[in-house]
C-alpha cells in the first residue's frame, strides 16, 4: 500500500509554508499564484468583503486577500492578520465582520483551508495529512493550560480545513531537520527560529547516524522560547518613528479646561499591526474626531484618522518592514509612508534602533542563556548556531549568538520556508517507522 505524501506545514504569525518529502529527494515547497509571480510563502492574512458592498460576504486568503486589499479604493473590507497570536488568549473568542460574529477557530479555518487547497493544486499530492509546527511557548500563552488551549484550538481548525491526520512538532525542531540535511557528519547545534510572534530555540544532537529509524530520543537536549520577535520590533519603529506624526505625546484641552496628553492607548494600538483595524470602531473613531478637535495639533490626528479610516495598517507596517531589512544593511535609511495628503518621512539609524529594541534584544538573549544554563552544556561545545526567520537578518540579533557562541560557527538560510522543509522531512521520517 502506498504511503500518503510527507507534508510539513509551518502555519507562522506573518508567513506561512508547506512542503513535501519524498525519499531521496529534497522537499518540495509549495508555490502559490500572485501577480508579482509563484510566491515560496502564503501571507496569514484574510480579507473579507463584500462584492458590491450590500451583497454576501467574501473571504479571501494569502496573497489574494493582500491584492484584494491592495485593489479597494475604499477600504471597506476588513484585513485581519497575525491569528495565530491570539491562539493562547481566552479574551479572544470571536470578531463580529459584517455584523456577523465569526469564533477564532473560524477565522483560522478560512485561512487554513485555502492554504491546504492552493498547496495541493500546486504539489499535484493530497494535503491531508501533516507534521505542523508549533512554538516552544504560545504568544500570551501563560500556564500550561493556555497552552493547551492554544493547542486545542489550531487542533481544531486544521480538522475543520480538511487535514484529516495532524502531529505537532516545535518549529525549532522542523528547522534542525533542515539544517542537519546540510550535514555530512554528527554536530551538537543550536537552532535559533525568529517568527513574527515568538523566538524559539533548540539544541539539538543531529547528524548522519541519527538519520531515520536511528533517531533517539536523547538527541533533544534542550527547548527554550520567548514572546519576541519581528512584530515587537516593528512595534517599537512605529512607536519612536511614526507615532509622533500621528498625534503621540500631543496634548488636547480638554471640556473642564484641563490641558491633558492625547490617551497613550491609542498608539499601544498601533504598534500592533493586526490591531490597527481595531481602532476603525465607531467609538474609537468619534473619539479620535473629538480629539482632533480639541488638540493643540490637529494637524497630527488628522493624519491618524486618515490612517485608521483608510485601514492603511498593512501599507504602514510594510513601510515599517523596509526600514526594518534597510537597517540590517546599512547604519542609516529614510524611513518613508505617503497615502494620498498623509506624508511621514523621518532619517533614522541602526544605533536608534538598536537602543528602541533594547528591552526585547535582552529577552532574547535571556532566553538562549537560560537554554544553555538548563542544559548545562557549555557554549564552546556547540558546533553550529543556524538562525532562521526574519528577524535573523537584525545585526543586533545575531551579535547576541556571536558573542556567545562565535561569528564563524553562524549558519543560515531558508529564513521564511526552513521550518516547512524540515516538518517535511520529519514526516517523511515517521512514515519510514
Amino acid at each position: 500500500m502506498r504511503s500518503p505524501p510527507a507534508i510539513g506545514l509551518d502555519f507562522g504569525t506573518t508567513n506561512s509554508a508547506v512542503a513535501w518529502a519524498a525519499p531521496e529527494r529534497a522537499p518540495v515547497l509549495a508555490r502559490f499564484a500572485s501577480r508579482d509571480g509563484p510566491l515560496a510563502t502564503f501571507r496569514s492574512v484574510l480579507y473579507c468583503d463584500r462584492e458590491d458592498g450590500s451583497g454576501p460576504v467574501s473571504s479571501h486568503a494569502g496573497p489574494a486577500a493582500i491584492e484584494r486589499y491592495l485593489d479597494s479604493e475604499e477600504k471597506a473590507g476588513r484585513l485581519i492578520q497575525s491569528l495565530k497570536s491570539f491562539l493562547a488568549s481566552r479574551l479572544f473568542r470571536s470578531t463580529a465582520i459584517f455584523g456577523r460574529s465569526h469564533r477564532l477557530e473560524d477565522l483560522i479555518t478560512m485561512l487554513l483551508r485555502a492554504l491546504r487547497e492552493e498547496a495541493e493544486a500546486d504539489l499535484g499530492v493530497a494535503v491531508e495529512r501533516a507534521v505542523v509546527g508549533r512554538p516552544v511557548h504560545f504568544v500570551r500563552a501563560e500556564g500550561e493550560d493556555a497552552e493547551t488551549l492554544a493547542l486545542a484550538r489550531l487542533g481544531a481548525a486544521l480538522r475543520s480545513a480538511g487535514f484529516r491526520e495532524v502531529r505537532f512538532e516545535y518549529e525549532p525542531v522542523g528547522a534542525a531537520y533542515h539544517f542537519e540535511s546540510t550535514l555530512d557528519r554528527d554536530a551538537l547545534i543550536l537552532i535559533g527560529d525568529f517568527g513574527g510572534g515568538t523566538s524559539d530555540f533548540s539544541l539539538l544532537r543531529v547528524g548522519p547516524s541519527r538519520r531515520g529509524a536511528k533517531r533517539r530520543a536523547d538527541g533533544i537536549l534542550g527547548h527554550a522560547g520567548v514572546g519576541v520577535a519581528g512584530d515587537a520590533f516593528d512595534g517599537k519603529l512605529v512607536r519612536f518613528l511614526v507615532a509622533p506624526h500621528l498625534g503621540r505625546g500631543a496634548e488636547f484641552c480638554s471640556t473642564f479646561g484641563r490641558v491633558l496628553p492625547v490617551p497613550a492607548w491609542i498608539y499601544t494600538q498601533l504598534e500592533r499591526w493586526h490591531h490597527v483595524s481595531f481602532l476603525k470602531s465607531r467609538k474609537t473613531l468619534q473619539i479620535l474626531l473629538d480629539l482632533r478637535r480639541e488638540t493643540l495639533e490637529p494637524e497630527k490626528l488628522a493624519n491618524l484618522l486618515h490612517l485608521v479610516q483608510r485601514d492603511l495598517g498593512f501599507l504602514l507596517f510594510r513601510a515599517v518592514e523596509e526600514t526594518k531589512r534597510a537597517l540590517s544593511e546599512k547604519e542609516a535609511t529614510l524611513f518613508r509612508f505617503e497615502h494620498e495628503d498623509l506624508v511621514i518621512e523621518e532619517e533614522v539609524t541602526r544605533a536608534r534602533f538598536e537602543g528602541w529594541i533594547g528591552e526585547e534584544l535582552g529577552a532574547l538573549a535571556g532566553a538562549v542563556d537560560e537554554l544553555m544554563t538548563r542544559t548545562e552544556i557549555e557554549p564552546a561545545r556547540v558546533e553550529h548556531v543556524f538562525l532562521t526567520g526574519g528577524s535573523s537578518f537584525v545585526p543586533a540579533v545575531r551579535r547576541i549568538f556571536e558573542e556567545r557562541f562565535g561569528a564563524g560557527k553562524l549558519r543560515f538560510g531558508g529564513e521564511f520556508t526552513s521550518v516547512a522543509s524540515g516538518l517535511a522531512l520529519r514526516a517523511l521520517e515517521d512514515a519510514a517507522q
